[in-house]
C-alpha cells in the first residue's frame, strides 16, 4: 500500500540557520520558506536525489511545532511521510487494522497541495507518520 518515502520532517529552532547549514555545508538544493497557516508551520523543502527533507518551524503561537520544540529545544525528527495512491482507501485499510488516524480522519491539503493524513505515533512504533496521496 505505501509507496516511496516522500520526506522526513525535522523541526528546527532556527529556520535560517538550518537552511544555511543544508545549503552551505551540505551543498543541498534548498527551497524558499513557505507558510502553511492551516498547519501552523513554515516549511522549507530540501531536494535530495531520492527524497526530500522538510524543515518545520512554528508559525504563530498555537503551532504544534512550538510544542515539539518546547520538549526538544534543539529540534529533531518530527515525522516521516510515505506516498499512497489512494488516501481514502489507505485510511480505511489502516483503520480496519486498528490504527488511529489523527484529527477527524478526513484528509487535509498539505504543503505540496495534495491530500494528507497523519497516523498516531503510538500506533506506529513511536513515529508520527504522514501519508500523502500522489
Amino acid at each position: 500500500m505505501i509507496g516511496r518515502l516522500n520526506h522526513v520532517a525535522i523541526a528546527v529552532p532556527d529556520l535560517e540557520a538550518a537552511r544555511a547549514q543544508y545549503r552551505d555545508a551540505l551543498g543541498a538544493k534548498v527551497g524558499a520558506p513557505q507558510d502553511e497557516p492551516d498547519h501552523g508551520v513554515t516549511v522549507v523543502f530540501i531536494e535530495l536525489p531520492n527524497t526530500k527533507i522538510e524543515l518545520l518551524y512554528p508559525l504563530g503561537e498555537d503551532s504544534p511545532i512550538q510544542g515539539f520544540l518546547d520538549k526538544n529545544p534543539a529540534g529533531g525528527i518530527h515525522h516521516v511521510c510515505y506516498e499512497v495512491e489512494d488516501i481514502l482507501a489507505a485510511r480505511d485499510r489502516l483503520r480496519a487494522s486498528g490504527l488511529r488516524v489523527l484529527g477527524d480522519g478526513e484528509p487535509r491539503i498539505g504543503a505540496h497541495g495534495k491530500p494528507v493524513l497523519f497516523l498516531h505515533p503510538k500506533d506506529m512504533n513511536g513515529t508520527l507518520t504522514e501519508l500523502e496521496q500522489v
